[in-house]
């Protein structure tokens, strides 16, 4: 078998190179932003915004270790072109740094004993564990559609519940670094989702009519089941910061729901959840404008490789 190179100047699909540009530019590093200095704002907060903020982030550390392990290594086997590998290579190690980053957040705001207590607490919650269960199960066992609805699933809806919390903070002028590194996140899982979206597209337009009908049907129940499962996980989670914080959460995962699902070039499933109907101090945390940060101790949003660019409302909605 005569193995053959890679050669990026045949344009197989104009799209994976556009994403490696985007993708390549917008690379960090969770050493470069200084969470330790929102510990003034951290020893501010009552025990149970604290307790809440761990939790959210303990969680965001378990689905980006999935994602980083299983989630992206299993698109490579369906990839359409050669670029596409190199694409979801790139994506692979953005999970990695995503995982390492909450886990430096954690890290700098807590003492030991409350990031043990913190691990221990996502390893074993049920709903947690059961959202995790249930996408590595289609990752390990799916068919080439399965797998990429349920990483656009896993990226571009079940990440919300978590995010919102360092968005909420941040749109009220606080702990702004940690909700850098959120935002960065979000800046990447953008382009994930939208990319895997867009490969989702072409393999489902390949399908015949009962094919598509059947998928559908089997991508639905699928989305049900999950969201069910997140807006309990939101209702245990939040239940400490009042029941308005636990309406404005699943809102905010409806919003992205929707976005998902237009990704995945479906119309929205759920009316009444626009961006204007997502609570104004978290669209606010989206949309602050990086700090000031100098390239050798601080680095904002907009970071790219000694760049400093605004991230806008146009990064999240990539």
């Amino acid at each position: 078998m005569t193995y053959h190179t890679v050669n990026w100047n045949i344009n197989e699909d104009e799209f994976d190179e556009y994403v490696w540009d985007k993708a390549t530019t917008q690379f960090w590093l969770d050493t470069r932003v200084p969470i330790s200095h929102d510990l003034g704002d951290w020893r501010a907060l009552s025990t149970d915004e604290k307790q809440v903020i761990n939790k959210v982030v303990g969680g965001l550390v378990l689905l980006d270790t999935l994602q980083s392990e299983e989630g992206v290594n299993v698109m490579r086997e369906d990839a359409r072109t050669r670029k596409e590998v190199g694409v979801i290579n790139n994506f692979l190690m953005m999970e990695s740094i995503h995982a390492k980053s909450y886990g430096t957040i954690l890290s700098s705001l807590n003492d030991q004993q409350t990031i043990d207590a913190t691990y221990h607490w996502m390893n074993n919650n049920p709903r947690m564990q059961y959202k995790v269960e249930r996408i590595n199960n289609i990752y390990q066992h799916g068919d080439n559609l399965q797998k990429k609805a349920a990483s656009v699933f896993l990226e571009g809806i079940l990440y919300y519940s978590n995010f919102f919390t360092p968005l909420w903070y941040r749109g009220r002028n606080q702990l702004a670094n940690l909700s850098e590194i959120i935002k960065l996140v979000i800046r990447d899982e953008s382009v994930h989702g939208t990319y895997l979206g867009y490969k989702f597209q072409q393999a489902f337009h390949e399908l015949g009519t009962a094919e598509q009908a059947s998928f559908r049907k089997w991508m639905d129940e699928l989305l049900a089941d999950l969201l069910d499962n997140e807006f309990k996980f939101a209702e245990a989670v939040y239940a400490p910061l009042g029941q308005a914080i636990v309406t404005d959460v699943k809102q905010f995962v409806r919003y992205n729901a929707n976005k998902a699902m237009n990704n995945m070039g479906f119309e929205a499933i759920f009316k009444h959840a626009a961006i204007e109907d997502i609570n104004p101090i978290v669209m606010n945390g989206i949309s602050t404008e990086t700090a000031n940060h100098d390239f050798f101790s601080q680095v904002g949003a907009g970071y790219l490789m000694g760049d400093a660019e605004v991230m806008t409302d146009d990064d999240y909605d990539f």
